[in-house]
């Protein structure tokens, strides 16, 4: 499991530092196989990410010409193809936000595979429609498939803050808890993740990413990715476990989740 503190002062603007740090950072992790999971996090309390720098309006073609993520699509702008080889790491990537996260700040969050939010501290917001321009990382092509169209759009065209308990609500992050328990939480839930025998998280989201695009081609993806795992050794010796651990039987089968926890 890797942990990603992003530190940028002072407000931890999504500037070409940081950008060159998060694209590096990615690049090292596409190819690290022995790494299942990857946490994003803060040092700063009150931001996660602030927003995109906006002095890239007086420079737009220098911020066009970053060499960011090469081996993305050329034809995206360097925020978007920073976002998409994020998106695209083999790791399961979780936010973990405490503070705002706006415009860009945003966008990185929803290029994430799941979020948690702060309920006290952690609010989101896609304000660049009211500055003249549209989410520029993202944000239109990643908020439909988290909160469907409609709140996309009014995510989009309201620019409105939208505190931790609405985000859960529509589907932006996956829960809001208290800032207390925050950390238990993102921790406990990546811990789970890295233990999974090795090919299954990434197996998993391959198949529900499939299926977003088609039901069929999901299915299809999900029987393919299952017999594959079934001649994994892990699947068979997991399964004999549970059985001798007391799956099948009335009591094991009350506590099947405590009985799975115990035998991996």
């Amino acid at each position: 499991m890797a942990n990603v503190v992003i530190d940028n002062p002072p407000i931890n603007l999504l500037d070409t530092a940081l950008m060159t740090d998060l694209d590096r950072f990615a690049a090292a992790m596409s190819g690290a196989h022995d790494i299942r999971v990857i946490v994003f996090d803060s040092a700063d309390p009150d931001f996660f990410v602030a927003h995109g720098d906006m002095t890239t309006a007086d420079a737009p073609a220098a911020f066009a010409a970053l060499p960011l993520a090469p081996e993305q699509d050329q034809s995206l702008n360097p925020m978007m193809r920073l976002h998409e080889r994020i998106r695209s790491l083999p790791q399961i990537t979780i936010g973990k936000v405490r503070g705002l996260a706006r415009g860009g700040g945003a966008e990185l969050l929803s290029a994430m595979d799941l979020r948690f939010a702060s309920l006290e501290r952690a609010a989101m917001a896609q304000m660049e429609c009211r500055l003249g321009i549209i989410p520029g990382a993202g944000g239109t092509a990643y908020l439909p498939g988290l909160v469907g169209r409609a709140r996309a759009l009014e995510i989009i065209l309201g620019g409105q803050l939208v505190d931790a308990a609405t985000a859960e609500r529509i589907g932006w992050v996956n829960r809001a808890v208290p800032d207390t328990e925050l950390d238990h939480v993102v921790d406990t839930l990546a811990a789970r993740i890295a233990a999974l025998p090795p090919g299954v998280a990434r197996a998993a989201t391959e198949a529900v990413d499939t299926a977003v695009e088609s039901t069929t081609h999901g299915l299809r993806k999900a029987n393919e990715l299952l017999k594959g795992l079934f001649d994994e050794p892990a699947a068979t010796r997991l399964a004999r476990a549970a059985l001798a651990a007391g799956a099948h039987t009335r009591d094991g089968e009350r506590r099947l989740e405590a009985l799975v926890d115990d035998i991996t």
